[in-house]
């Protein structure tokens, strides 16, 4: 298990209070990819957006899991996101990590993730492993 770095640069208790105030509000999905977005002061080309309400209650829980800093259900989550399709902003090579979303019923961790870059509140979320990614808005 990785410690994001961004609960390490923020502490912990900060990250998990920052998520508690955030829960889950009413909000629409934007599954249709962007030109430019910004959320959270960040900057995404070719990304479209999710409101949190709108994720999977599963996907709600690894980013308590991520904001409590673990445990994880398997033993990859917390990795290196190395951005190979390079549809995320390129950023230094660690700057990334992922994090499965469980997939009822799946037999294997499933396409679902969720992938955290090292500002607060940038997180993606792609249930069709890297094809698409969604930057999760925490404000509808």
């Amino acid at each position: 298990m990785t410690i994001p770095p961004r609960i390490k640069a923020l502490g912990g208790a900060f990250a998990i209070a920052a998520a508690l105030l955030a829960g889950p509000v009413a909000g629409t999905a934007s599954a249709t990819p962007t030109a430019a977005t910004t959320v959270s002061s960040v900057t995404v080309k070719s990304v479209g957006s999710v409101c949190y309400s709108a994720l999977p209650s599963q996907a709600h829980d690894t980013l308590d899991l991520i904001a409590e800093g673990g445990p994880f259900p398997y033993s990859q989550d917390g990795v290196v996101f190395q951005n190979r399709e390079g549809v995320l902003p390129q950023q230094s090579g660690s700057y990334y990590h992922e994090y499965t979303v469980i997939t009822p019923g799946a037999p294997t961790r499933g396409t679902r993730r969720i992938i955290t870059g090292q500002k607060s509140q940038e997180d993606y979320y792609t249930a069709d492993h890297y094809a698409t990614f969604r930057l999760v808005d925490f404000g509808c």
